[in-house]
């Protein structure tokens, strides 16, 4: 699964989690750091990612629109990139199998 880790998130974590989510990036790393949600949106649909998220837009995007993309909203406070990272580890096998979901748009991590 790959991931797009949006602004919000750390430039760190894609190689932070890159021995689970290989050939993940950043959206910065992407030339998408001021590209709007919408463009990100179709960015990520477009070249297969699932995008990583602190903000509830993708969420309403993803309602109003249906996927691809998928999207990992992950709903806490500014936290340090190491707790993000240990989430994505301790979650791996349910992101996976979200991944693999064919009816399934939106993870919410608390």
């Amino acid at each position: 699964m790959k991931l797009l880790f949006d602004q919000n998130l750390s430039r760190k974590l894609p190689k932070k989690v890159a021995d689970l989510y290989p050939d993940s990036e950043h959206v910065i790393a992407e030339g998408l750091d001021t590209a709007s949600d919408p463009q990100v949106r179709e960015f990520a649909a477009k070249n297969g990612f699932t995008i990583v998220t602190r903000d509830r837009d993708f969420a309403d995007l993803d309602a109003l629109l249906g996927f691809p993309p998928k999207v990992i909203w992950i709903c806490r406070d500014n936290s340090p990139t190491a707790e993000y990272e240990r989430l994505l580890r301790v979650l791996h096998e349910q992101i996976e199998a979200f991944g693999a979901d064919s009816e399934r748009s939106l993870l919410v991590i608390h």
